[in-house]
């Protein structure tokens, strides 16, 4: 153990004889090594980790959801593993949002962090030859420390496909939702286009809380974004484009967004079915808007037909 020298001080009104003693100003420099030491090691450590965002894309028939869950097959799990064999790292890959069971990627963001040295472009190769076919990693790069899949997410695309004709392939069926029936489709165009800007969709959100009471983006407005302390989140969110158009036997419908509540775009479309029926009409969206209640909107369609096509940030 390393001694303290002290020295006496001398004080106007004792004169030499006072024992006032103060450590010694270099004194304390020993003590501080380890510190400093460990400081070093930190910056070393933080120097070394990396941050890698990857662009997935996934069929999910066969998978439950995104999340990791105990004892079900889900997307998450499924690239952690496959990142684990890789790096020897135990991570779990953040994705952007979400995706139920059933529901489809053309281009989910996953970011996570790692010490390893492989590079960004083998982590393509390397994690396709892993990972079951029904899951491929598109792209792989080096992201900023402070980027992150879902907190830097700024929007998102999703979209819903109507197969109209009356026979689906057996090929085509895990993709799409088969409603052969009768639909007043111009109907459902103009009802797409009222729910366009900033609402309340908590009538069109999941009945569960914890899934439909997430967290705006971003840039919504501070009053959406944070409120009163204990208060649930906001259910609010801002959709910048929401129509319909025909693809050859499709009716497929597009949205692009500030963020999605639990079902949400199920609950929608299922709503712009009733539309089609004739059960609701145009008109009726507004209505069922203010009134923030799940029981004014449509039944949930199937998640066979939903895609995230892309995020942005």
């Amino acid at each position: 153990m390393k001694l303290i020298k002290f020295w006496r001080r001398p004080n106007a009104s004792q004169g030499a004889e006072s024992h006032d003693c103060v450590e010694k100003p270099d004194a304390r420099n020993g003590l501080d090594e380890p510190a400093r030491v460990w400081d070093s090691r930190l910056q070393e450590l933080k120097g070394r980790m990396r941050n890698l965002k990857l662009i997935l894309s996934y069929d999910g028939t066969e998978f439950a959801g995104w999340q990791v869950q105990p004892d079900a097959v889900t997307v998450q799990g499924t690239l952690a593993s496959a990142i684990g064999r890789i790096t020897g790292e135990k991570v779990l890959p953040q994705g952007s949002g979400r995706t139920d069971a059933g529901v489809h990627a053309l281009a989910q963001v996953v970011t996570f962090v790692t010490e390893s040295s492989v590079p960004a472009a083998n982590f393509v190769k390397a994690l396709n030859d892993i990972l079951p076919a029904s899951v491929r990693v598109l792209e792989v790069e080096e992201a900023a420390a402070d980027f992150h899949a879902r907190r830097s997410a700024r929007g998102k695309t999703y979209r819903y496909r109507i197969y109209r004709a009356a026979i689906c392939t057996p090929f085509l069926a895990r993709y799409v939702w088969h409603y052969p029936y009768p639909l007043n489709e111009p109907a459902m165009v103009r009802a797409a286009g009222l729910v366009e800007g900033e609402h309340d969709f908590t009538s069109f959100a999941a009945a569960d809380p914890e899934r439909s009471a997430g967290v705006p983006p971003p840039f919504a407005s501070s009053e959406n974004r944070h409120g009163r302390e204990g208060a649930p989140a906001s259910n609010v969110r801002r959709i910048f484009t929401s129509s319909w158009e025909c693809q050859g036997d499709e009716f497929i419908y597009t949205v692009k967004g500030s963020g999605f509540l639990h079902h949400m775009v199920r609950n929608l479309v299922g709503t712009f079915i009733l539309v089609g029926k004739a059960t609701l009409r145009a008109e009726d969206l507004t209505r069922i808007l203010e009134a923030r209640d799940r029981s004014a909107a449509g039944a949930t369609v199937p998640a066979s037909g939903l895609y995230l096509v892309n995020v942005e940030y």
